[in-house]
């Protein structure tokens, strides 16, 4: 599967798409964001005026069948990712997931063998093994300069958002159905 450019799909336009992925598949060459999906269309149609793409969709399978598509992004909460990618694997289309790749080892597999049996590359959004943080303690580990690693542990705080402080209203990631 070669193309000449790359014409990407968004499926899920949060926060991860406005000042990382959109944009970068706009400024790569050879690739062109050519349509995004929100489920809500007129947050789809924003998103689309404010970063120049031609089209927006309110339904994923719409955007998946689009034949200027080529590659479809699934930037959704975990909970859709296996449905996604199975439907994009059916339609012939390269998948680009983010991660958490899916709720569990078991749909994990599914929409690995669904790519494969398609002939269509599964990718994961992974990127921060680049980053040069994170490459430095590769190194470390690598020439063993601080020991055996036996054990990792990491904990994430953040501010609550005044929009998210509401019990009904949290995000996705401590919403255990989702994540």
């Amino acid at each position: 599967m070669k193309f000449e450019k790359v014409r990407w799909g968004i499926i899920g336009c949060g926060d991860v798409t406005e000042k990382k992925s959109g944009p970068a598949f706009q400024k790569v060459e050879n690739s062109e964001l050519v349509a995004v999906m929100r489920r809500t269309g007129e947050l789809a149609k924003d998103y689309a005026e404010r970063h120049g793409v031609p089209k927006w969709y309110d339904d994923a399978d719409a955007l998946i069948n689009d034949p200027e598509v080529d590659v479809v992004y699934i930037a959704t909460p975990p909970s859709s990712h296996k449905e996604y990618t199975l439907k994009a694997a059916q339609a012939g289309k390269p998948v680009y997931v983010e991660k958490p790749m899916a709720r569990n080892f078991d749909e994990s597999n599914e929409m690995v063998a669904a790519c494969k049996e398609a002939g269509v590359p599964l990718y994961v959004a992974y990127y921060r093994r680049a980053q040069e943080r994170f490459l430095k303690i590769k190194e470390l580990l690598d020439e063993n300069r601080i020991g055996e690693l036996r054990f990792v542990s990491s904990t994430q705080y953040q501010v609550a958002r005044e929009d998210v402080k509401d019990p009904g209203n949290l995000p996705w990631r401590v919403q255990p159905e989702a994540a």
